[in-house]
């Protein structure tokens, strides 16, 4: 399983309910039934990726997220959970409002486009940077929302989104002392727990 998806698994509690936004192969909720005994679906876009849920014996309904969660109704979940999609997505606003009217809480993973790295190859190179964190080109990308940690930490609070827990690691999931004290320059992933304001 990726490290990002350990990570996660370790945020999770037993026996919740989670929904995994853009669930993949099924990696994760497939671990999660096995090692917390949650109750998992997954939402899913890819017809391969589907069959591999399907095969492994994941609950999974192929949706669009840019089409919203209304099938759903309120609270029905403990966690929902998107990794890596936050920046892809139409509108990353009502996106992360509908995870919240629907989990009580949720998990966004997404890189940092202000980066330090990435602000020193734009600057030395002239060129969007291509990183292990964003790894395409900007004519074949699917970040189509790029965003700062700075950038989505004024959105929760425009929101009145609470930040139950912030995680900042490097591209190869390390972290430091740098990092802790200077996020939005030295952090290339973050893991944000949210829930709503009380």
């Amino acid at each position: 399983m990726r490290e990002d998806l350990r990570i996660i698994a370790n945020l999770i509690k037993r026996d919740a309910r989670v929904l995994d936004l853009g669930c993949g192969s099924g990696d994760l909720l497939e671990h999660l039934a096995h090692a917390k005994n949650i109750l998992g679906y997954g939402i899913e876009n890819d017809a391969d990726e589907i069959a591999a849920c399907i095969q492994r014996g994941i609950n999974v309904v192929e949706h669009d997220l840019n089409e919203g969660l209304q099938r759903f109704p309120d609270k029905s979940f403990d966690m929902v959970i998107m990794t890596e999609t936050l920046q892809a997505v139409d509108s990353p606003h009502q996106l992360l409002d509908e995870m919240l009217r629907i989990g009580e809480e949720c998990i966004v993973t997404f890189p940092n486009f202000g980066y330090w790295g990435h602000r020193v190859r734009m600057l030395t190179s002239g060129n969007v940077p291509v990183s292990q964190p964003i790894p395409h080109r900007w004519f074949d990308t699917p970040n189509i929302r790029p965003c700062t940690f700075l950038d989505f930490e004024q959105l929760c609070e425009e929101k009145d989104l609470r930040v139950v827990q912030r995680l900042v690691f490097s591209s190869s999931y390390r972290t430091g002392s740098l990092m802790k004290r200077f996020p939005n320059l030295f952090g290339a992933i973050a893991f944000y727990r949210l829930g709503r304001a009380s």
